[in-house]
Formats: structure tokens, sequence, C-alpha cells
């Protein structure tokens, strides 16, 4: 039961969204983009559940391979805290207002505006598969990257997948980052994010937990 309301899970359910989490960390881990695959089959598999209950047990499994690959650039790579630090407060705060949201939308009116962003952002990424490598030399303003921070977080909170390419992309064109530092940067951004979104969804029973469980780990080892 998730927020007053059964839901079925069978044994082909889970089958399917386990595989659908292995899929979406391969990907993830060859050119980015794994939400595409697992928040539709979730949507799919779970056609009468909340929209915050598919939401937050996407982000529930997302947290796992996010922390993972922050935690493996903080061992490799320097951050600049100076762009960090002010992102990513802006970028949880953002988060939590877009998961706000999407706890408080009925599923029939957003699904549809979802689908139209997936297919937006599925399209783009294979359209352009080297957005955001281009790497820019500029001196930002010290707002611009608590504002990129600010919308992007929203959208992770309210939606999700492309979150990763659209900080990276951000990063590189609009703040001048390097693409390496750009990459750690967008880690430990999306890990804030998805955390921000848990905290609204978790209290709210917005997570079908069996099913999370078992995709984590198949995520990862994706």
């Amino acid at each position: 039961m998730i927020s007053g309301q059964l839901v079925e899970i069978s044994v082909w359910i889970v089958l399917i969204c386990v595989i659908a989490a292995f899929l979406a960390g391969f990907v993830d881990a060859v050119a980015g983009g794994g939400g595409l695959i697992q928040l539709p089959v979730l949507l799919w598999t779970f056609p009468t559940a909340p929209l915050a209950s598919i939401l937050g047990t996407n982000k529930a499994v997302s947290i796992v391979g996010t922390s993972t690959a922050a935690n493996t650039y903080r061992k490799k790579i320097q951050i600049n805290s100076k762009q960090l630090i002010p992102m990513i407060s802006a970028a949880f705060i953002g988060s939590i207002c877009g998961a706000l949201l999407a706890t408080n939308v009925s599923r029939e009116i957003f699904e549809p505006i979802i689908l139209v962003i997936l297919i937006a952002v599925g399209t783009f990424t294979l359209l352009r598969p080297d957005f955001g490598k281009l790497e820019t030399s500029r001196t930002a303003s010290p707002a611009v990257a608590p504002l990129i921070g600010l919308v992007i977080g929203f959208y992770d909170g309210l939606i999700g997948p492309g979150t990763g390419m659209f900080l990276l992309f951000a990063l590189v064109s609009f703040v001048g980052t390097s693409f390496l530092g750009a990459s750690a940067i967008a880690k430990f951004v999306n890990v804030a994010t998805n955390l921000a979104a848990l905290i609204i969804f978790i209290p709210g029973g917005h997570v079908i937990w069996l099913v999370a469980a078992l995709m984590a780990p198949a995520n990862l080892l994706g």
C-alpha cells in the first residue's frame, strides 16, 4: 500500500522493473539518460499508482547510482567548492519545491506532460550526443550557478530524467567550468536533488519500497 492506495505487485512487474533499472544503469554509465528508460517503465507497470509514488520510487533507485558516482569523483577530482556549495544549496531548495508540486498534481493531468518531456529530452539526447562537452572560457556572475541549480533542481524534483545532462551543459556553457569539473559537480548536485525530493516523498508514503529495493542493486550493477 502506498499513500492509502493498494498497488498490485507481481513477479513479472518486479522483473520488468529490475531489467529496466539494469538497462538504465548501463545507459547512464555509457552516455547518460538512464532515467529515460526507468521512469517510463515505472509509469507503465504501475498505471494506477499516484504520480508522486512513481517519482519517489524512481528517486529512491537513482540516488544509489548518483551517490556512488559522486563518491568516485570525490576521490579522483578536486571539486570547486565555490561553485558547488551555492549551486547544491539552491538545487536542494528547488527540488523540494518540485517534489511538493508533484504530490499535489493528479497523474491524469501531469502524465501527458511528463511523456512529452521524456520524448523531447530523449530525442535531443540522440541527436546531440556531445551536448555540453564543448568547453568555453568565460567568467560568469556568482549568481549564475545558484540560479541554474534552482531551476534544474525544481525540474529534477518534479520530473527528473536528463537532469545530469542539463547540469553538465549549463556548467560548461554558462559558468565556464571544465568538462571534467562540471561532471563532478553535476553528480553531487544530482545527489542533493534526489535527497531533497525523497525528503518530501518518503514521509508521504510515496515510495514503493519493495520495488525500489530490488531495482537499486540492478541499477548499480548496470
